[in-house]
């Protein structure tokens, strides 16, 4: 192509991690991209805001070392030194619903190759009988043959498969929805069981360090917002805030024309990263055989109780419970700019269907006790401040039959590609599926317009 030859033209809707990645991908690709978003900033559901003089993250968000894709993505926006990594896989783990008094566990792995990495930790995991760590382990031997693309596995759920495999009640809740509800937004018998497969298959099964967890040490605003819009700015991205869509039509030449509020934009090809409801209203007539199955992605809520202490109450940078209603429990006093003496922990409980509409009253009245209880040194310290944040559309609902009502980033209407972690990822809804569709769509895009590109991870998205 010479010099002379106008570029390809991309319009991307919405600015969550999943617009963003498809944003840079075009752009690196030699695009002439506008990344459009209808909020003031970027990030979608991954974000921080300003509390006072908190920086407060609306969620506590996490990661995997196995997270390829939002590893690729930290590496891009140069935010990968602050969001680090474990060493090695350590999760404490905190029982207070014992009879003889609270209990402290951890989940651990060693440097040992798969599976025997885990064989130790779960050995030493004081929360499971042993005749139920042996059955662990005879489960996570079945569930490594399975492959998470088999449909059938998404007829069933979570909860019914570990049944069949000999898990009992109480290796559910101290084992295998302390990791699926953290990572799937919902309990085992509201997880289709494909999901959950993939989860801890490659989470738990597919190399040692693969379940690793890192967060951010700053701010989600400094990766997601900051960073990413100077690594958009640098790519030669033009960024649009408070450029919400309200049309997507085709153009008498067969381009696309993008309207806005302020502006109508024409397009050789449109990447619409924007939510189920949002793309179910936007997409053009014929552009999906049944546009409807996507209002059938139902949504699951995340909630998020914040609050600040007057003094250190936790030596950890997080545990997670069992036995309470508290779920995990990350320390956010360094990276939320607290000033002066006291601790800002962040409580974060998923599949909070039950609890998302609940008064702050009533939360604070149900889990300062909890916080009393799982850590003895909050009892008589004073709460300097105390509120909660409410995700009600945090995640799809990874429920069972969820697989075939995701649609993959091709359309029907060449030059129009769909992304967002509610897409056909093979992923839960995390910002790793989120960065994965925003890959899928934008090389989805590449190849039809002439241009394809190699694949940045060195596994296939």
């Amino acid at each position: 192509m010479s010099d002379e030859t106008p570029r390809p033209v991309a319009v991307v809707v919405g600015g969550g991690l999943a617009g963003i990645t498809a944003a840079l991908r075009l752009a690196d690709a030699g695009l002439d991209v506008t990344l459009l978003e209808g909020r003031p900033r970027l990030g979608g559901l991954a974000f921080s805001f300003q509390r006072g003089d908190l920086t407060v993250d609306n969620g506590q968000h996490v990661y995997l070392r196995c997270c390829t894709g939002y590893r690729w993505f930290l590496d891009r926006i140069d935010g990968a030194h602050l969001a680090p990594l474990q060493d090695r896989l350590d999760v404490p783990v905190l029982d207070v619903g014992r009879a003889a008094g609270p209990r402290l566990g951890r989940i651990r792995r060693t440097g040992l190759p798969v599976p025997l990495h885990l064989a130790g930790g779960l050995a030493a995991y004081p929360h499971l009988s042993l005749a139920e760590k042996a059955n662990v382990g005879r489960a996570a031997l079945a569930l490594g043959r399975l492959d998470p693309a088999d449909p059938e596995l998404d007829r069933i759920d979570f909860a019914t498969w570990l049944k069949r495999h000999g898990q009992s009640e109480r290796t559910v809740e101290a084992l295998w929805d302390l990791v699926g509800v953290a990572t799937l937004n919902a309990t085992a018998p509201n997880a289709s069981m494909a999901l959950a497969a993939k989860v801890f298959k490659t989470g738990l099964l597919s190399e040692p360090g693969a379940a690793d967890i890192g967060w951010a040490a700053v701010p989600l605003g400094e990766l997601h917002d900051t960073l990413a819009r100077k690594a958009l700015d640098t790519a030669g991205v033009r960024t649009e805030l408070r450029a919400k869509v309200g049309s997507l039509t085709r153009t008498e030449d067969g381009r696309w024309s993008v309207e806005t509020a302020g502006e109508r934009l024409t397009a050789d090809t449109v990447v619409l990263a924007v939510p189920q409801h949002e793309t179910h209203d936007l997409l053009p007539a014929g552009a999906v055989d049944e546009p409807d199955l996507l209002l059938d992605i139902d949504n699951a809520p995340i909630l998020n109780v914040h609050v600040i202490y007057d003094r250190k109450v936790l030596r950890r940078p997080f545990f997670a419970a069992i036995g309470s209603p508290v779920q995990w429990v990350f320390d956010r006093t360094h990276s939320s700019g607290l000033k002066g003496p006291g601790q800002y922990l962040a409580v974060s409980q998923s599949a909070a269907q039950d609890e998302i509409d609940l008064p702050v009253a009533e939360l604070r009245e149900r889990y300062l006790p909890e916080l009393e209880r799982l850590l003895p040194a909050a009892r008589g310290a004073g709460i300097r401040d105390f509120f909660v944040t409410r995700e009600r559309t945090a995640t799809f609902a990874p429920a069972p039959g969820v697989g075939r009502l995701r649609p993959g980033p091709r359309t029907r209407a060449a030059g129009l590609h769909l992304s967002g972690a509610w897409t056909d990822t093979g992923w839960p809804a995390t910002m790793e599926g989120a960065v994965r569709s925003g890959f899928q769509a934008a090389d989805a895009a590449l190849h039809d317009l002439g241009r394809p590109q190699g694949h940045p991870l060195q596994e296939a998205a």
